[in-house]
């Protein structure tokens, strides 16, 4: 049953401390990562669950074409997105993952099977597709998947831990990534890790090794503070401190030279300086813009450099069927590019068919405006999927989707663990059980929340009070 809103409206209101999140993380991990990938298969309410790995978004159209065989011949005939830009496949049977193994094998989707779960790299999905200047993220993300696969250091990463290769738009770098990769206008490459906005300025040619780096030095702080983290953020404050002298030490041992940067933004150029000389490229000596903060891609064609148009699309809810999954695959003259947004981008269309192209999918079902009311509309799978579920927020997403578009992303989310939740500022949409759920803008100074009333018995009027809040709380001001 939809959660309704009482009669009356609600009017959001200021709390000075965010709404109360999911329990808060124990200093020490007292278990293993059960994070699922492709070989460990994880247990669910439908069936077991495979997610792979796909470092940069990257599918050719014979592996796309070998996850829809398997989605339709071993799953529930469907293929979900997640926010990392990886694929899952769910409905899988309890003894089907020898099979699954194989075709992904074969379709050279698993290069191997101790690193499997630790490929998570994303990276700008528009790099060299738009007309905006970028690094080649593409081959960096290629190189560093080739040492990460080499590396039996780095096999004991979690699942969890994430790289972010950004061409210089920001759009990855605010992604939350462990370790970060971030271009500049001077040719350079700034590694961040964690949160941290300084950094360390390496040549292109080393940022992926020094990437590598960055998370083994991760793991010989992780593993001397006894906490067992998985993430840079959950380093104890005094190892976290740390990192990022001791990944410049380990860097100067592998004869990679770094310069400090204070903050890994753009240097504002000096009198007399152009973009990419090196004027003024000194530690202490920059006067820097503040990080660039690109936008995902919007659904929509996108002209390309070579003349051709790479087409921009999103999976409502994240959640792709088959049919849709292989109209994009032949639609596509190159490999597709997962992105971290649930979408997916088609390159190398001719400009001539692109407009019919884009109707085919768009009558599919595939989101490729950004009028549409479903884009940045994203939910976890909810009940029945999810024992942990309180609700099925599939479907209420679905019935409140209609009332409104634009503003902030909105995220509905079965319990409080928020699976899969963007980063940045969104609606958080949480079912509390009950028939109830919270709604709060989150990523602000201040959370801005509207919390439902009782479950009632569904009515026409009621169904709109839920989906009304949801709507405004889209377009509720930052709040500082």
């Amino acid at each position: 049953m939809l959660a309704a809103m009482p009669p009356t409206s609600p009017t959001p209101v200021n709390r000075d401390e965010a709404p109360p999140r999911a329990a808060v993380r124990k200093s020490v991990r007292e278990r293993g990562d059960a994070c699922p990938g492709a070989l460990r298969l994880h247990a669910a309410d439908d069936g077991r669950l495979a997610r792979l790995r796909l470092p940069a978004g990257l599918l050719t159209p014979r592996q796309a074409e070998a996850l829809a065989d398997a989605a339709e011949r071993l799953g529930d005939g469907h293929l979900d997105l997640t926010s990392r830009g990886n694929v899952q496949l769910r409905g899988l049977g309890q003894s089907c993952g020898a099979e699954l193994a194989e075709r992904l094998y074969k379709a050279g989707l698993l290069p191997s099977e101790t690193h499997e779960r630790v490929r998570n790299i994303v990276a700008s999905p528009l790099a060299g597709l738009d007309e905006l200047p970028s690094a080649d993220v593409q081959l960096w993300a290629r190189e560093l998947d080739g040492l990460l696969c080499a590396s039996a250091r780095a096999a004991a990463l979690s699942g969890r831990f994430l790289f972010a290769l950004d061409d210089g738009r920001g759009d990855v770098a605010a992604l939350g990534a462990d370790v970060t990769l971030l271009a500049r206008r001077d040719g350079s490459v700034v590694v961040r890790t964690g949160a941290n906005r300084s950094g360390l300025r390496v040549t292109p040619e080393n940022a992926p090794r020094a990437a590598l780096l960055a998370a083994e030095t991760f793991l010989t702080l992780a593993e001397a503070s006894g906490s067992g983290a998985w993430r840079v953020r959950e380093l104890p404050a005094e190892h976290g401190r740390g990192l990022e002298a001791a990944v410049r030490a380990g860097l100067a041992d592998a004869g990679i030279a770094t310069e400090y940067v204070a903050e890994a933004s753009e240097p504002e150029p000096g009198p007399g300086s152009e973009p990419g000389s090196g004027a003024g490229s000194g530690a202490g000596s920059e006067a820097s813009k503040p990080d660039p903060e690109g936008e995902p891609p919007l659904p929509g064609p996108v002209l390309s450099p070579d003349g051709t148009v790479a087409l921009s699309v999103h999976a409502r809810l994240g959640r792709l069927s088959v049919a849709q999954w292989r109209l994009l695959a032949t639609a596509a003259n190159g490999p597709l590019r997962v992105t971290p947004w649930r979408g997916v981008i088609v390159p190398g269309v001719a400009p001539a068919a692109a407009g019919a192209v884009l109707d085919r999918l768009r009558t599919a079902g595939l989101i490729t405006n950004p009028g549409s009311p479903w884009h940045g509309v994203g939910a976890c799978t909810g009940r029945p999927g999810c024992a942990k579920a309180l609700a099925d927020v599939r479907s209420d997403a679905a019935a409140a989707v209609s009332r409104g578009s634009g503003g902030l992303p909105v995220y509905w989310s079965g319990c409080a663990r928020r699976c899969g939740h963007p980063q940045g500022r969104w609606v958080d949409v949480v079912a509390t059980g009950e028939g109830r759920y919270d709604i709060s803008v989150q990523g602000d100074a201040r959370s801005i929340t509207t919390t439902t009333g009782p479950e009632l018995e569904l009515k026409p009027e009621l169904e709109l009070e839920l989906a009304d809040a949801v709507a405004a709380a889209r377009t509720t001001p930052l709040t500082r």
